[in-house]
């Protein structure tokens, strides 16, 4: 029997009858589990001749000195002179037959795997671009990865790590990936101007975001991203912020249904407010205060709340005016906002004109008067709306 005439299953060849005298190799071929990314042939006595077989989604990188000297894609390749120029320099080759040498055979699985998980291990801290909280916020998804450039990654990643399976390379990117996903998002909030609590929505356009930052760092490392997936982005719906946020979306949604700005609602609370204690004379200043304070100061105070005034005398003057007067006095009595405010004198009405509070369409009633009318039906109001302060005189010479 020869020396070689009977194959191990791990490529070698021995004679049959003493299994540690063990022969050059022949034959080299990797079948291993699913979830390695490389594996390296285990022995390095190769000799010229030797099969080489690289099954679908392989290949095969032959190094010498720690030099890559080719690289091998699927099918029987006979590693020789021929196929491997860089050998006849590299080994001596006294003989025409199968010359023994060293060399290491990688191999590289380059199939596409999917399913793999990413996920935050804290929350993220971002800021809401529009109320300015800071919410927590956590996201979890999966990806997918496949080797296209073995040599990169034999040099980026196996040269640094000496090893990679799946697990190797979750373990080594997690971290990039989280930084990539807090990043974009942190970005896309403030460019987009989209509140933390309706990021949910915009999950399929902030995976695709992802997937292309993440991408480029990647491909440093020979490495094609070939699917990129949020799952979910949220935030606890329980944290107080979070709740403000909610409630603020709320009243802007009940604003816009009802046709008014937070301003006019500030406004009418105040009026609302002041209102509820009548027979103040300070009330109707107050009222005027505050809507100053939420409409504006000046003209534009004076302006916005003659309008406003206008709008409810009008809704007034519809309505069947049956209340009974107030009992007699010797003062003046206004409707503000359909709620009764008075007695005032004649200097404070005419305060309250100067500024836009009182209208000429504001419904007034004094001692004396079956109902209420508007306020330039009545003589000594109609006068104030028409008096103006003199200029100072000239100077004397």
């Amino acid at each position: 029997m020869g020396l070689f005439s009977k194959n191990r299953t791990d490529g070698r060849t021995y004679d049959g009858t003493d299994n540690t005298r063990k022969g050059v190799i022949d034959r080299i071929k990797y079948d291993g589990p699913a979830n390695e990314l490389i594996w390296k042939f285990p022995y390095d006595n190769l000799t010229i001749g030797v099969q080489l077989i690289v099954n679908e989604s392989q290949e095969a990188i032959f190094y010498k000195g720690g030099k890559a000297l080719d690289s091998f894609g699927p099918g029987t390749h006979t590693i020789s002179t021929a196929n491997i120029p860089l050998l006849q320099k590299l080994i001596n080759l006294p003989f025409g037959g199968k010359t023994p040498f060293s060399a290491e055979v990688w191999f590289i699985n380059k199939t596409i795997k999917r399913d793999l998980k990413w996920g935050t291990k804290t929350p993220m801290k971002l800021r809401d671009p529009l109320y300015g909280f800071i919410i927590p916020v956590r996201a979890y998804g999966e990806y997918g990865i496949q080797i296209n450039d073995a040599r990169n990654f034999m040099t980026q990643i196996v040269g640094t790590l000496h090893t990679a399976d799946i697990q190797t390379i979750q373990q080594h990117f997690t971290s990039l990936i989280i930084t990539k996903v807090t990043d974009t998002i942190s970005k896309y909030i403030v460019q987009q101007k989209v509140s933390v609590v309706d990021i949910p929505a915009q999950v399929d356009e902030i995976s695709k975001t992802c997937k292309d930052r993440i991408s480029e760092e990647f491909e440093k490392y020979g490495i094609l991203i070939t699917n990129f997936y949020a799952e979910s982005i949220n935030y606890p719906e329980d944290h107080p912020q979070v709740e403000q946020i909610n409630q603020a979306q709320a009243n802007k949604l009940k604003r816009d249904i009802e046709g008014f700005t937070y301003q006019q609602e500030r406004s009418f609370d105040v009026m609302d407010s002041a209102a509820q204690n009548e027979g103040n004379s300070g009330n109707l200043m107050g009222a005027g205060m505050g809507l100053g304070m939420g409409l504006g100061i000046g003209g534009t105070m004076g302006n916005q709340m003659g309008s406003i005034g206008e709008q409810l005398n009008t809704n007034q003057n519809n309505q069947n005016h049956s209340k009974p007067p107030p009992p007699p006095g010797s003062s003046i009595f206004v409707l503000v906002n359909n709620k009764q405010e008075g007695p005032f004198n004649l200097g404070q009405l005419k305060t309250f004109i100067q500024n836009g509070q009182i209208t000429k369409e504001t419904f007034a009633w004094k001692e004396g008067m079956a109902q209420w009318d508007k306020a330039e039906n009545l003589p000594e109001i109609n006068q104030l709306f028409g008096s103006s302060t003199p200029p100072p005189p000239p100077p004397q010479p």
